[in-house]
């Protein structure tokens, strides 16, 4: 089975597929499984930081969004660990949290055999790694060769940028350059198109790429968000 690691470009298709692998497991289960994997993918979707594969949530924020108790939590959370789909990375301690990871390679052992209630093509991708449809990024026609982007800012944006721009000028040109920095909370970074469409196509087709520009000069990039 190929590794599938949510990281890099096509990360947010391998999110997606580790989400539908749970809940097609889900489906196929009693209401107390169900239950429990439902708990575990909304804690992952609304808390989870991929780019460093970490799961940071105390106790009480996870009773709020399960609309639980404390008590059902530790259960919950206990059941996860012992069936090995979260390791801890890092034990809490007097004013920190219990930091988990996924073992994804577990966890997509155990939901394997719902795959093929999916179809065919996710079975494909998910043992392989094939099957996803290539990503067709297209440059605007570009004379000449394209200027570097100004790194004097220093920002994590400029330096990514300079990146990109080794890669591919003529995408850069077309597609990158236009995007300016808006705002960074935290593991997000914000950029801003110059019209919806550019956006549009961008979240869709340069994201994963941005963000690994991101992460390799900054590591706590988490998230890349394009708005208009």
């Amino acid at each position: 089975m190929h590794a599938i690691r949510p990281v890099g470009r096509g990360a947010s298709a391998r999110k997606y597929d580790i989400l539908t692998a749970l809940g097609a497991h889900a489906l196929a289960q009693p209401k107390a499984e169900q239950r429990r994997v439902l708990r575990l993918m909304t804690l992952v979707t609304a808390r989870y930081n991929w780019g460093r594969d970490e799961l940071a949530v105390g106790q009480r924020e996870i009773a709020q969004l399960w609309s639980v108790d404390e008590r059902t939590v530790k259960r919950e959370m206990a059941e996860l660990r012992a069936r090995g789909w979260l390791v801890v990375k890092r034990q809490g301690a007097r004013g920190r949290v219990t930091e988990y990871r996924m073992d994804i390679a577990r966890l997509l052992a155990d939901t394997r055999p719902a795959w093929a209630s999916v179809g065919p093509d996710f079975v494909l991708r998910m043992e392989t790694g094939q099957g996803e449809a290539p990503q067709q990024v297209v440059p605007l026609p570009v004379k000449g060769d394209v200027a570097p982007p100004d790194l004097s800012p220093g920002t994590e944006w400029a330096l990514a940028q300079g990146l990109l721009h080794a890669q591919d000028q003529a995408s850069f040109a077309s597609w990158v350059r236009g995007l300016k920095r808006a705002e960074r909370a935290g593991g997000r970074l914000t950029l801003r198109a110059p019209s919806r469409f550019h956006a549009a196509y961008v979240q869709t087709h340069l994201a994963g790429r941005i963000l690994a520009a991101c992460q390799e000069v900054d590591d706590t990039v988490a998230e890349i968000r394009i708005v208009d």
